[in-house]
């Protein structure tokens, strides 16, 4: 199958704001606007003119997105699109821009496609040959990076942590041998127990929580997640949205063999093989086959009373 080439919407429209033209009607297709994350003077002039140009601007909250629309007097309708009706607004928003119209896609704040379903359209709309561009601008997790402090030439954005403890320690083992910073969204109410357990998994790290980010009460707290973690937990959940940046792993972070041997002879004194490697794993950060199979050598060389009854199981298993 051939490679799908995208021509972009602005480069069929030509240059946007200029021109005895300014005011037309825009090209069809997809124009996926960034929207300010709390400083609603933070939209670029472009966004403005395409929002006021565009048939009409598909958007995940009605009511957040016409706040904005309010305060710059742009009066193009709404559609809702949201991870509720997006399958169902998809092929009606690809009909739509077939037939001529130019559809704006914002969210309620910052990058559209960041943590929501937009990518989904965007990549209908490639495969249908309907033209996308996008205007860039505000994006929490580039804004946190920047004021964190800490090193910015590498960086994983991994989204929203989980909510279950259990599954947040697993996904920080996952990812702990990354080696770059670390930006994740997370809820104010689940902060303390979050950095508590990221602390327990990742060690000492440098850290920044940043929160309200260019609003009024924007704060950044840095420190090392065992310093944030304590904090958090006597100071309680902050409050507004928070976003969380974690320094890259250190040459001390990185576990030898002699370490994860170790974890694991612990580890298999009071738990079955399997479990075992998939706690070693998660604590460590290391590939969960690789642990899995050196759990089983030492638990072959192991004296069966040495460790619970089940895990010959395991060694046969």
């Amino acid at each position: 199958m051939p490679p799908i080439v995208s021509t972009s919407a602005a480069a069929q429209s030509g240059a946007q704001g200029s021109g005895p033209d300014a005011a037309s009607k825009l090209a069809p297709g997809l124009y996926v606007v960034a929207t300010p994350i709390g400083n609603a003077a933070d939209i670029t002039l472009r966004a403005l003119d395409t929002l006021t140009r565009a048939t009409a601007i598909a958007c995940e909250d009605t009511r957040v997105t016409a706040k904005l629309m309010g305060i710059h007097a742009i009066h193009t309708p709404f559609v809702s699109y949201h991870e509720h009706n997006a399958a169902k607004m998809r092929p009606i928003l690809i009909e739509r821009m077939k037939a001529g119209d130019s559809i704006a896609l914002v969210t309620d704040a910052g990058t559209p496609l960041v943590s929501d379903p937009g990518y989904k359209l965007v990549r209908e709309c490639v495969a249908e040959g309907v033209a996308v561009t996008t205007l860039p601008g505000a994006s929490a997790p580039l804004v946190a990076l920047v004021l964190s402090g800490l090193p910015t030439d590498r960086f994983l954005f991994a989204g929203f942590l989980p909510n279950k403890s259990s599954a947040r320690r697993a996904t920080a083992g996952e990812l702990k041998g990354v080696p770059a910073t670390l930006v994740f969204f997370e809820s104010p109410q689940r902060l303390p127990e979050s950095l508590a357990d990221l602390a327990e998994i990742l060690g000492p790290r440098e850290a920044a929580v940043a929160r309200e980010l260019t609003k009024y009460y924007e704060e950044v707290r840095r420190g090392t997640l065992p310093e944030l973690a304590a904090h958090y937990a006597e100071a309680g959940p902050p409050k507004g949205e928070v976003v969380l940046v974690i320094g890259p792993p250190g040459e001390e972070d990185t576990p030898g063999e002699a370490d994860i041997d170790a974890l694991l002879r612990e580890a298999l004194t009071r738990l079955r093989v399997r479990d075992a490697a998939a706690d070693v794993a998660a604590r460590t950060g290391q590939p969960k086959r690789m642990v899995y199979a050196r759990a089983l050598e030492l638990a072959r060389e192991q004296p069966a009373s040495d460790g619970p009854t089940d895990n010959g199981d395991e060694r046969h298993g």
